[in-house]
């Protein structure tokens, strides 16, 4: 049977970079996109090409309604048998005490909310030998002073999120995991203010660069794929020594 993954957040960085990852894999890939039809269009010829069947669907992942299309769609291309929770903001970087409370709600709606309706729509659907994949990330534990304390206070909450769900849902045969990119060089960033950050940042980093969104979609492969079969709970840590 040929996999049929959901990507949530697939038209860039880290989602479109797995999406075209798992379609070289024999994936199937359905994947959520926000704003960006043109990414998306892109994505999809590169998962088609490789012969295997995409959908690029618009969806806003803070919307219950939004979510159930988007496992309504993929379940045209087989039964689910993966989800990538990765679909996720930051806002601008500065003092804890500066932040916007609209910045706050949009990063625990879109990071936190978003994640946890995308997951409870895959145990309602998925059988045995299914697995998801939530993209946290090394703030979870670094904390981000002077950057994003709110956004690695979600991202611990992803922890929590992966650990419990993995219990949860073991004795069905689903597994959950997790990675935590560290620095990426992805468009986020310049979201967030800071374009030039993974450069910035460099220096602080053991291996001394930022890394690449393959990088991170390589450890998301594996843990959907046959060689993890006896990992859950895990949360798989990709920054370069951070």
């Amino acid at each position: 049977m040929t996999p049929v993954t959901i990507i949530t957040g697939g038209s860039r960085g880290i989602g479109a970079a797995t999406a075209r990852r798992l379609a070289h894999a024999g994936h199937h890939v359905a994947f959520s996109y926000r704003r960006d039809h043109t990414a998306a269009t892109a994505v999809l010829a590169d998962i088609e090409a490789t012969g295997v069947r995409g959908l690029a669907v618009p969806a806003d992942t803070r919307d219950p309604d939004h979510v159930t299309a988007l496992f309504d769609a993929a379940a045209d291309l087989g039964p689910i048998t993966g989800l990538v929770n990765n679909a996720g903001v930051t806002s601008p970087i500065g003092a804890f005490v500066d932040l916007d409370p609209t910045d706050l709600r949009n990063v625990v709606d879109v990071n936190l909310i978003g994640y946890v309706l995308c997951a409870q729509q895959a145990a309602r659907r998925m059988g045995t030998d299914a697995a998801i994949v939530n993209v946290s990330s090394a703030a979870a534990t670094l904390g981000s002073p002077g950057e994003y304390i709110h956004y690695a206070a979600v991202k611990a909450a992803t922890d929590a999120l992966t650990i419990g769900l993995a219990k949860e849902l073991a004795p069905r045969g689903i597994r959950v995991n997790a990675v935590a990119p560290g620095i990426i060089r992805t468009d986020i960033h310049a979201l967030s203010g800071q374009p030039d950050r993974p450069d910035q940042a460099a220096t602080r980093i053991p291996l001394g660069r930022a890394g690449h969104p393959d990088e991170v979609a390589s450890a998301i492969a594996w843990l959907l794929g046959p060689d993890a079969t006896y990992t859950t709970g895990t949360v798989l840590r990709v920054a370069g020594g951070l």
